[in-house]
Formats: structure tokens, C-alpha cells, sequence
């Protein structure tokens, strides 16, 4: 827990240096305001304008930094399962799921630093099967796919990590929608996190 600590320190460090470097009042839109202190302070919410999303990929960046950094602490199947579940959850966050986006986003994760901890057909295998429910039912997969998230909630830097994951995996393209946002606050409520802490 501690390394975890010292981790979301950096993060916070780091997401106020970016802020002050941007100035006041940047261009991006606003995060979730002053004194919150989460790591998105300053990212924009997906709205306003483009200028923002330089920041973006700097958050994306940091996340991926963090999550590689705690990697030897995630080996659990529960953060593996509850990882893909998520990463389903923002690849059809709008509803639906074309085979492109589909392809892409299994690459994002086969290539992950973190889930390399795990064999790619175990991660192909948990990720399709989400998104193949998805698609069948929106609705009841959602529902699965949010119970899956919540047995990650015992270890709270596993927790954490399946959060951070799902923003890695929604910002890659540069673009941090707010349907992929819902998702995001959707499975912090699951975990019992704020999402404030993570920008969104």
C-alpha cells in the first residue's frame, strides 16, 4: 500500500506541474477543478476544444508509467479478469462494438506492459467473451461485466489498476469520450473509488 501512496503522489505531483506549465485557465477545459488533486486536473472532460489533448496523452502516459511500475503486484486473476471486463466496457461504451475497434483494442492489451503478466490467449479469451455478451445484450453484459470489475475492489491497488487500465486503454486514440468517461465513473462506483481521483 505504501508504494501504491508514494505512486498517486507522484501522480498528483506531476498532474499539478503539468497544470502550472499549462497556466491558467488552460484551453483544454477544466478537470475537476482546483483542490482536487487528482492525477486529470486540467485534462478536459472530452468537450471543448482539441488543445487539451496534448495533456491527454500526458495522462495516458503517466497511467501507463504507474501501472508498469506496480506491475510485479498484478498477477491476481482477479485484476486480470476484472482488467478485461473493463477494457470491454470502454471498447463498447457507445453501445456497440465494430470489429476494427474490436481488433485494436485486443492489441492494446496484448500489447500492455502490465498484462503481459498474462498469457495473450487468456486475455483475447476474457475480452472477446465480454464483448460478445456486449453485443448480445448490452444491458445484462454490462451487468456482468461490472460484477467482474467489482471483485477487484478487496485490494484497493488492484482496484486502482483496472481504473487506470480502462483510461490507458480509452485514451489511445487520443480521444477520452464522454460515453468511455461514464464507463469509467460506472466502475469506480463498483470499486468503491472516487472518480475525481482519476480525473474524470
Amino acid at each position: 500500500m505504501a508504494m501504491w501512496n508514494r505512486i498517486k503522489d507522484q501522480a498528483v505531483s506531476q498532474a499539478r506541474s503539468l497544470q502550472q506549465s499549462r497556466g491558467t485557465g488552460g484551453a483544454g477545459g477544466q478537470g475537476p477543478g482546483p483542490g482536487h488533486g487528482g492525477p486529470g486536473q486540467g485534462t478536459g472532460q472530452g468537450t471543448g476544444s482539441r488543445s487539451g489533448g496534448g495533456s491527454r496523452a500526458k495522462l495516458v502516459g503517466m497511467l501507463k508509467t504507474q501501472l508498469t511500475s506496480a506491475k510485479a503486484e498484478l498477477k491476481s486473476g482477479a485484476y486480470r479478469d476484472a482488467s478485461m471486463a473493463m477494457c470491454a466496457l470502454v471498447a463498447a461504451a457507445d453501445g456497440h462494438v465494430d470489429p476494427a475497434e474490436r481488433q485494436h483494442v485486443e492489441s492494446l492489451i496484448v500489447g500492455n506492459d502490465v498484462l503481459q503478466n498474462f498469457p495473450p490467449d487468456q486475455l483475447r479469451q476474457r475480452f472477446n467473451k465480454h464483448v460478445d455478451r456486449l453485443t448480445a445484450d448490452f444491458q445484462a453484459g454490462r451487468a456482468e461485466a461490472m460484477q467482474e470489475i467489482a471483485k477487484a475492489a478487496k485490494k484497493p491497488a488492484e482496484a486502482r489498476a483496472v481504473i487506470q487500465t480502462g483510461i490507458v486503454v480509452a485514451g489511445a486514440d487520443g480521444d477520452f469520450a464522454p460515453a468511455e468517461q461514464n464507463v469509467i465513473r460506472e466502475a469506480c462506483a463498483a470499486l468503491g473509488l472516487s472518480p475525481t481521483e482519476f480525473g474524470v
